[in-house]
C-alpha cells in the first residue's frame, strides 16, 4: 500500500503517514527499522504494510515507494 510520509522524529525514528484518502496512521520505530531507512522527510512517497483493523490498525513496515 502507498502513503505519504506526513511526520517524522529522527530522535524516536516514529512518525506517521496519510493514507491516500486522508487517513493518518502512526509508525513506530520498529516499522521504521524494518524498511531500512535512515532519514524520511514529510511528504516522500512511501510504501508501507499494515496490520490489524479499525482503530487497531497499525504500521508495521515503511519504506520509499520506487517507481
Amino acid at each position: 500500500m502507498q502513503a505519504t510520509a506526513f511526520t517524522y522524529s529522527p530522535d524516536s525514528r516514529s512518525g506517521s503517514v496519510l493514507l491516500d484518502d486522508g487517513t493518518p496512521l502512526p509508525f513506530d520505530a520498529g516499522a521504521f527499522d524494518a524498511g531500512g531507512l535512515r532519514l524520511l522527510r514529510p511528504g516522500q512517497r512511501v510504501r508501507i504494510e499494515t496490520a490489524g483493523e479499525g482503530t487497531e490498525r497499525r504500521v508495521t513496515f515503511v519504506t520509499l515507494q520506487t517507481f
